[in-house]
């Protein structure tokens, strides 16, 4: 006898068991398919998208007329300030008059530009100061500037005072004229000369053995010039002493010199490299 109030073709109803989701519900935990997993990445890169245009737009200039931000400056550094009052400028003033040409100090180092014919009385005068004797010539180097096509060099001599630790630092322009030796004052000038001569071409008049000490006497131009340039190139001296290479050889020294594999080296290199080490005579030596 079927039950009241129920239709007797709709069957036997069974209640669903109690922990068994709901058809919806237990669709959204099925995992995704590959496609609609796809579909869901595109939709999050368009989303991506809007907001960094939106943010773009945001970040967009003012419009024409409208006043802008305010930039703020970078803070300068520290410059070279004049340094005429210093006492050892006014000492070597009073001595030697406009062969001191300006004294600047940039971080408490003293400068002093020396006109070109006073540089040995100027360097005398300082290795002889009874406050300050500079009897040390610590270095002795050169910039190039080819800009200042009247003097381009500039040689510098940095001064060192052993009693009384303190240092000075005397420039002098010059151009292919060059400038008088300062050897009689200080005899380690000779090779400091000898090799600013040799990489800057500067000439240093009354020197006792003017004559490259780094390079081989006949090699072509001064390879701390601005203008010298800055890759390997060929020249007189490596036609004359370095044995021909083939285009194949030449790739690989190429490539041992940027990566430093010493593998890559070829016959002919490795030949030149025992002559050095033979101590064999391949140009003149310092005598």
């Amino acid at each position: 006898m079927p039950d009241e109030g129920k239709s007797p073709e709709s069957g036997p109803q069974t209640d669903a068991p109690a922990n068994e989701a709901p058809p919806d519900q237990a669709r959204a935990n099925q995992p995704l398919s590959a496609d609609a997993e796809k579909d869901a990445q595109v939709e999050a890169a368009k989303a991506r998208v809007a907001a960094a245009k939106e943010a773009a737009q945001k970040a967009a200039p003012p419009a024409a007329g409208a006043p802008k931000p305010p930039v703020k400056k970078k803070e300068e550094g520290p410059k070279p300030v004049d340094a005429a009052n210093h006492p050892l400028v006014k000492r070597l003033k009073e001595t030697f008059g406009e062969a001191v040409i300006e004294a600047t100090e940039f971080l408490g180092q003293l400068s002093i530009r020396i006109a070109r014919p006073s540089i040995v009385e100027v360097c005398e005068g300082l290795k002889a100061d009874s406050e300050t004797p500079f009897e040390y010539l610590s270095d002795l180097t050169c910039v190039h500037y080819p800009d200042n096509r009247e003097a381009p060099f500039e040689v510098v001599y940095n001064l060192y005072s052993i009693s009384k630790n303190e240092r000075v630092r005397l420039k002098v322009n010059t151009n292919g004229e060059g400038v008088e030796s300062v050897t009689s004052v200080w005899p380690v000038a000779d090779w400091l000369e000898r090799e600013v001569y040799d990489l800057f071409g500067v000439v240093f008049h009354n020197h006792p053995d003017l004559r490259r000490i780094l390079l081989p006497p006949d090699w072509d131009g001064h390879p701390l010039r601005k203008d010298y340039p800055l890759e390997f190139i060929e020249n007189r001296w490596t036609e004359e002493h370095l044995p021909e290479f083939t285009d194949v050889q030449r790739e690989q020294v190429e490539q041992r010199r940027t990566y430093g594999l010493e593998m890559l080296s070829v016959p002919q290199e490795r030949e030149v490299r025992e002559l050095f080490r033979a101590d064999k005579e391949v140009m003149p030596k310092d005598k």
